[in-house]
């Protein structure tokens, strides 16, 4: 279905991927053979971290970004882990503190120092001793600081609070004892609030973390699950799977109801894993395979048909692993909206892979790049324990730009209301709807026009949006120059329609501001 789409609109229609030229791969490193279902990459603006050989244990290479190119064969490792590493994580919120969890059971959190590293790394800031049989996965919580989730071969997810003093921790502040076999994938929805899991059970649950109980459970016949992920505030979860012949297959599902999926598709029939990943500010969905060359990728849509085929970006050389640049790091001069590492253990070589819009203008392109997560934590570890969500931090991408308040999280998506009635809304506990969380990039195109007009003379703002004043333009005198008239008329309209609603918005944005202050300045 979605391999011969219907035409439709999207500034997404046209991306492509581009692979970096020679000088900007990472040459000659040593990536590791672990036929374990991981990425075995972990990038951040700073460093590229990834898994790789080495004799009598487990280590990983942590690679200044910019230093591209070959790298020594004698180059310094961090290797404290007694047995292969499975799954390494950078901090969402520091740079340079790094998660990793290995075949020895134990978790351990790595301070990289700032220069480059002479010597080997072998005692970390951490070490997590919780589980009593191998850890393969590790996810930092999204919007929390120091809260970090581990799944072992127990059968068991772990919850950390890293803001303790102890350099060792034996006690996890939660266990979630949910499964029965082990668990394939994690993954948190926007604010942190819930947790989906894929397990080698077939099933796919969705817990909250903090109480421990199971909200959704949910398995197909006809769809083996390997892979999970939250699709933003879609209230929607993303599968990869095979199918009963054995197809590799993806499955959309509704948060609430699992009992059968929105939509299946085969894709394939090769063997290897399709690792999704997701961009809620773009709604973009990409599905790398390993073992392949192939980067498939969709635009999610709230209504049907909901998964939207853009293209396929293909390549001769598979990937046995995967890193994506966080949005903070992509070079916004270029359209560059999303970033693969693709890690070629066949020529040892790390690849990035640049997901381009194509525009010919070479200025700040805001509306493919909408308010992303800042760098900064809107929760400390004790307030999320203790009950209280928060959206991430965001920040817009604009050189220069600094982090905004989070806006707070709704449970139901509500219809957006005009700016008259908020007063009534924010009675009713303060909340704000999904729309205006996905709409900041309408917000700042309201402030900066509005600013922008505020600066012309009023002849000036008189200027239709063509060039053509109202008042210089000469009456038609055919029928086509009518035509015209009336067509430049009707896009006129539809801009100050569309100036009017992003007024409306601004109003309503820096009335919940003001709001959300008034509140903070009350719990202190």
């Amino acid at each position: 279905m979605s391999w011969h789409p219907q035409y439709r609109s999207s500034k997404f229609r046209h991306v492509y991927g581009k692979a970096a030229s020679k000088d900007k791969c990472y040459d000659c490193v040593p990536i590791t053979r672990n036929v374990h279902d991981n990425h075995f990459c972990a990038v951040n603006p700073s460093f590229i971290a990834v898994v790789t050989e080495c004799a009598g244990g487990g280590a990983f290479l942590v690679i200044p970004i910019k230093q591209t190119g070959k790298l020594d064969p004698h180059y310094p490792k961090v290797c404290g882990h007694k047995g292969n590493v499975l799954d390494i994580k950078w901090n969402p919120f520091n740079d340079f503190v790094i998660a990793s969890c290995s075949e020895d059971a134990t978790v351990k959190i790595w301070d990289i120092p700032n220069q480059l590293l002479k010597r080997n790394i072998t005692t970390p800031k951490k070490e997590l001793l919780g589980h009593a049989r191998r850890v393969g996965l590790i996810e930092w919580h999204p919007t929390a600081d120091n809260i970090l989730f581990s799944s072992g071969y127990d059968y068991k997810i772990m919850i950390w609070n890293l803001d303790v003093k102890d350099a060792v921790l034996s006690k996890p502040v939660k266990i979630l004892d949910a499964h029965k076999d082990v668990v394939l994938s994690m993954s948190f929805n926007t604010d942190g609030s819930l947790l989906a899991t894929a397990c080698r059970d077939r099933k796919i649950r969705v817990i909250d973390p903090r109480a421990g109980t199971v909200l959704q459970e949910g398995s197909y016949k006809s769809h083996r699950v390997n892979k999970v992920l939250f699709l933003g505030n879609m209230k929607k979860l993303f599968s990869t799977g095979t199918s009963w012949w054995n197809n590799r297959q993806i499955a959309l599902w509704d948060q609430n109801d699992l009992s059968v999926p929105l939509l299946e598709e085969d894709l394939d029939g090769s063997s290897g894993l399709l690792f999704p990943v997701y961009d809620s500010d773009t709604h973009m969905l990409y599905v790398v395979g390993k073992g392949d060359g192939n980067i498939r990728y969709y635009e999610i849509s709230p209504e049907k048909p909901y998964l939207n085929y853009l293209m396929e970006y293909r390549s001769h050389l598979p990937q046995k692993g995967i890193g994506t640049m966080p949005k903070r790091g992509l070079d916004v001069a270029a359209c560059e909206i999303f970033r693969f590492y693709k890690l070629i253990p066949t020529k040892s070589l790390i690849e990035p892979i640049s997901m381009i819009v194509p525009r010919r203008s070479e200025s700040y392109q805001e509306d493919i790049y909408p308010l992303t997560a800042a760098a900064q934590p809107a929760l400390t570890a004790q307030e999320w324990l203790n009950g209280i969500n928060k959206g991430p931090l965001l920040v817009s991408l604009r050189p220069g730009s600094e982090a905004v308040n989070p806006l707070p999280q709704f449970l139901e998506p509500e219809p957006l209301v005009k700016a008259t009635g908020l007063s009534q809304q924010q009675g009713g506990g303060g909340r704000i709807s999904l729309e205006d969380k996905q709409k900041p990039r309408e917000m700042e195109d309201g402030r900066k026009q509005l600013k922008a007009e505020e600066k012309l003379p009023k002849n000036e703002q008189m200027c239709l949006s063509n060039g053509f004043g109202i008042f210089e333009c000469p009456p038609p005198k055919t029928e086509n120059e009518l035509l015209q008239m009336y067509y430049r008329q009707q896009e006129e309209i539809r801009r100050l329609r569309e100036l009017l609603i992003q007024r409306d918005v601004q109003i309503k944005q820096l009335e919940l501001e003001l709001r959300n202050l008034c509140m903070d300045t009350g719990n202190h």
